[in-house]
């Protein structure tokens, strides 16, 4: 194959990607299987009906729509019937299904959530939040992306296991073990946690829990109002969400 057909395919492969959705490819690091889930915002189509397994080790390639937004997450100690379906999780459970079907994780449980572009706008938003609480480490990365000013794009992550340095009052323990870390709005449901009452918007502060959490994982969204530092923009024909990126 001569280098200018090469390189006329792979412009082609480039042009389509970018026109036709995002692909996301949802890569389980950890030693142990997860269960993917998968909420789409209303109207948007649910890819594998909201949720699969991955095993160790294990990748799976999503394709969705330009203009899709929703979030992904990670359930773990998850026990399932084959012919049904139906079960029970130990972090980010919906609803004791496999496949979400429209519904959220029970918190807590990181997120990654994503908004690509609007009919308006091609930039895409992605961040990895913490304000639902955390389960397991997890990063989004794209490839082959740039900013609109022509800068490389952001990494949003949680790298660290949180749970390690979880304080007491927010641990969420399985038999003996904390497998997750509630946010202080849930343990508490204080107005000053919950961004609510007299604590909207700019009175939202960050809390020395949102603050601990942000020591640990700077590239994540750590409180309600974390814009600044926690939320990403790039332009990419695909992203790369792992889950316990640094084991």
């Amino acid at each position: 194959m001569s280098s200018v057909l090469h390189f006329l395919i792979l412009f082609c492969f480039f042009c389509f990607s970018l026109t036709d959705g995002v692909q996301l490819m949802v890569t389980n690091n950890c030693n142990y299987t997860v269960w993917p889930g998968i909420l789409a915002t209303a109207g948007q189509e649910t890819p594998l009906g909201g949720g699969f397994v991955l095993k160790s080790g294990q990748r799976r390639v999503l394709r969705v729509s330009q203009n899709w937004s929703g979030r992904i997450w990670a359930r773990q100690g998850c026990t399932f019937d084959h012919p049904t379906g139906l079960g029970a999780c130990q972090t980010g459970d919906c609803g004791g299904l496999l496949q979400c079907k429209g519904l959220g994780g029970k918190p807590p449980a990181t997120l990654v959530e994503m908004t690509f572009g609007t009919p308006t706008s091609p930039q895409h938003y992605y961040d990895v939040s913490l304000v639902d609480g955390f389960n397991l480490p997890i990063s989004m990365i794209p490839l082959g992306g740039r900013q609109d000013d022509g800068d490389g794009c952001g990494v949003a992550a949680c790298e660290m296991n949180l749970n390690v340095c979880c304080p007491s009052s927010l641990e969420v323990k399985e038999k003996g073990m904390v497998v997750g870390c509630k946010s202080p709005c849930l343990a508490t449901g204080l107005p000053k946690y919950c961004c609510t009452g007299d604590y909207v918007g700019e009175k939202c502060q960050p809390t020395v829990f949102g603050k601990l959490f942000k020591m640990v994982c700077p590239r994540a969204y750590s409180h309600p109002y974390d814009e600044a530092t926690g939320l990403k923009t790039c332009t990419a024909p695909r992203y790369v969400i792992t889950f316990c990126p640094s084991t």
